[in-house]
């Protein structure tokens, strides 16, 4: 199995690349980002592992080019930013695992390994529902070629519906999921959820003669799967 470490410490990279291989993973180490995203493109690799502060090119553009590129390598980040938000925005953009430095190697070796025990699965970075896209890593939407302007809580619940396109949600799962985690199901919550409903109909349907929302009475809602 071989392993690209893109990292610009170099103590960090041999010491990194020298555990790597001590468990039989062979290791090639670029220095910066633009050398680590023309290696990675080569589809060569089982993973590579990413830091995030890199000189030229930063991880998170490597990652974001190697999925738009439909290089589905699985990529673990490693980085001593340890914001929840960082974290959000690797995922966002394509990033199947992240480690905050400093780090337990026996613990990066055996997540590295589960991510190659699963292989590289294509995951576009949008979802698509006909001509209908949500972009999670900039929150765009789009009907065709026309961008939609939405508030951000008619951006969580279509988010949410995309993710679930072609099945029923409840208003209780989307009360849960969009709005609070703890939210009880109030008739007033309940409400809530019909009127942001309402107002993604009169952005995302109405002014294309679509009905990619659609109403399954008794059970919730979900969006068509080809769009509406």
């Amino acid at each position: 199995m071989r392993v690209l470490l893109v990292e610009d410490s170099e103590a960090m990279a041999q010491a990194v690349k020298r555990g790597l291989e001590a468990e039989g993973l062979l290791t090639d180490v670029a220095a910066d980002g633009h050398a680590g995203l023309e290696l990675a493109l080569t589809g060569a690799y089982d993973a590579v592992v990413l830091d995030i502060m890199l000189p030229r090119l930063n991880g998170y553009d490597v990652c974001r080019q190697m999925r738009a590129a439909d290089v589905w390598t699985p990529v673990l980040m490693l980085s001593a930013k340890d914001g929840e938000y960082d974290q959000v925005d690797a995922f966002d953009l394509g990033a199947d695992d992240y480690v905050v430095k400093p780090f337990s190697f026996p613990l990066l070796v055996a997540r590295l390994r589960a991510l190659i025990r699963r292989g590289g699965v294509a995951r576009p970075p949008t979802i698509t529902a006909g001509d209908l896209t949500v972009d999670p890593a900039t929150h765009e939407v789009r009907r065709g070629d026309v961008l939609l302007d939405l508030t951000p809580r008619e951006y969580g619940l279509l988010h949410y519906l995309m993710r679930h396109r072609g099945m029923v949600v409840s208003k209780l799962d989307i009360l849960q999921n969009v709005w609070d985690s703890q939210h009880d199901g109030t008739d007033a919550g309940e409400n809530a959820v019909e009127v942001y409903v309402g107002y993604l109909r009169r952005k995302v349907d109405h002014p294309f003669g679509r009905n990619a929302i659609q109403t399954v009475r008794g059970a919730g809602y979900r969006v068509a799967a080809d769009g509406g």
